[in-house]
């Protein structure tokens, strides 16, 4: 289906499916664990029901928070993951019922809505104005602010199984700051990542996210569908978790080079809500309206992919176990053939011996000619970045010229006239001092950089 198909597709369900209402959600809680429930209505025509739920742990203060408080914490995750649904018609109308929202909410949720489905819009063809794209209206009653007692000492770690969240752990780990790692949807890599870094499942706390069937079915049916601000999800569900866990850090694995768009002179980014300007955003948000001593950050924020590279390349217990392909995911595999294996390829390059990358990656990634139309992509030749968590290509271009320095001259160089700037040993030393890291969190990452 062409660009101009998928605006006259939007302009049509505008039309066909006027508003989007957020009508309700629940919650028991349950010898320690929680379940939440949420109910989304798509103009009278369609009724979702997505969940989370969150298994019991002994490190767990649930019954310590009032109905009122886990009303905030539960409440703003049903905003956020209204986004996956609000997105199959885009309606111009959204209607929140269980509680008021003050101005300044509605502003910050349709900068999100509207920067975290810049891709999405980009990629039907939808011109909108962040003004024009949809009202949001609001009743019930409001929401206190949380008071629960949070530690300062301990940080919650998400795992997603990639890279990036095993340098975190690890650098963390080995400090003095008590760290719980959390899993979203339990996956192998997630899993080994734990246990390599010597936690259990049982220490660490997860969460189970359950998708309504429904809008899968509509997906097949020819509704709108496209890339969501996964992170945002993230950021309302750790704020649950920190409730629960009496933990008032939460440090992310998001680095410097997430802030770069993926389409040049715009504000379109896939990685929006991995951006610094989310997350002051998000920390801004959560204080003002959730909890006003939760810390939300990054700890790796003041890092390019090169030095999170260099620090992974450390932790070679982690080498087999590690994941970050999209494509592979349910089998648990490298699939070899997308941007994201072929990015975490290069960019481990000057730091792994190629052997062991091979070994890694069951196959020699730079020497197969089919994915020279990513490789031109990743290295900035091509006008638009992959639509995927990559790095920047100036990060990517010093990676391979490094390589070429250790290394015969690879398949993907042979037919380009790539431009080597090689600032390689600049962006190793560099330190990007635009983040919130809480200083006890900066001591450990500097100290890890520089030893």
């Amino acid at each position: 289906m062409s660009i101009k198909d998928n605006k006259n597709k939007y302009n049509s369900f505008r039309d066909k499916y006027p508003f989007f209402e957020y009508k309700n959600y629940s919650f028991t809680r349950n010898d320690g664990s929680i379940k939440a429930t949420y109910c989304f209505n798509l103009s009278d025509r369609y009724i979702f029901n997505p969940s989370i739920e969150i298994p019991a742990r002994d490190f767990y203060n649930v019954n310590s928070l009032t109905d009122s408080e886990l009303n905030n914490y539960i409440f703003h995750i049903g905003m956020i993951e209204l986004i996956s649904y609000w997105k199959a018609a885009c309606p111009k109308k959204v209607i929140i019922t269980p509680h008021k929202l003050e101005n300044e909410q509605v502003d910050w949720w349709k900068k999100l809505y509207f920067h975290g489905l810049g891709e999405f819009f980009y990629l039907n063809g939808i011109n909108e104005t962040i003004d024009s794209f949809m009202t949001i209206e609001s009743y019930g009653t409001k929401l206190d602010l949380s008071t629960i007692n949070l530690k300062s000492d301990k940080a919650i770690v998400p795992i997603g199984g990639g890279k990036d969240s095993v340098v975190t752990l690890e650098l963390l780990a080995k400090s003095d700051i008590t760290i719980v790692p959390m899993i979203i949807n339990p996956r192998a890599a997630s899993i080994r990542t734990i246990e390599t870094a010597n936690y259990k499942i049982q220490q660490s706390i997860v969460v189970n996210r359950k998708l309504d069937n429904k809008l899968l079915e509509l997906n097949k049916l020819g509704f709108l569908n496209g890339h969501t601000p996964f992170s945002a999800m993230l950021a309302f569900t750790t704020a649950l978790c920190s409730a629960i866990s009496g933990i008032g850090n939460i440090a992310l694995s998001n680095e410097s080079s997430a802030n770069e768009s993926t389409l040049p002179g715009s504000k379109i980014n896939h990685q929006y809500s991995k951006t610094y300007e989310f997350e002051y955003d998000f920390n801004w948000y959560i204080k003002k309206f959730v909890h006003a001593n939760m810390n939300y950050f990054s700890f790796l924020r003041p890092l390019n992919e090169l030095q999170i590279a260099m620090l992974f390349a450390k932790f070679p217990s982690h080498f087999k176990g590690f994941r970050s392909c999209n494509v592979g995911s349910k089998t648990d595999e490298w699939c070899g053939n997308c941007s994201k294996c072929l990015f975490t390829y290069i960019i481990l390059s000057p730091f792994i011996e190629r052997n062991k990358l091979i070994e890694i990656f069951n196959k020699d990634m730079l020497n197969d000619n089919k994915l020279l139309p990513i490789f031109k992509e990743l290295t900035g030749i091509a006008a638009v970045k992959p639509f995927e968590c990559v790095g920047t290509p100036n990060e990517v271009v010093s990676s391979m010229c490094n390589y070429i320095n250790n290394n015969d001259k690879p398949l993907l160089l042979s037919n380009l006239n790539l431009k080597y700037n090689n600032n390689f040993d600049e962006l190793i030393s560099d330190y990007n001092n635009e983040n919130l890291l809480p200083k006890q969190f900066e001591i450990v990452l500097k100290n890890s950089l520089y030893d």
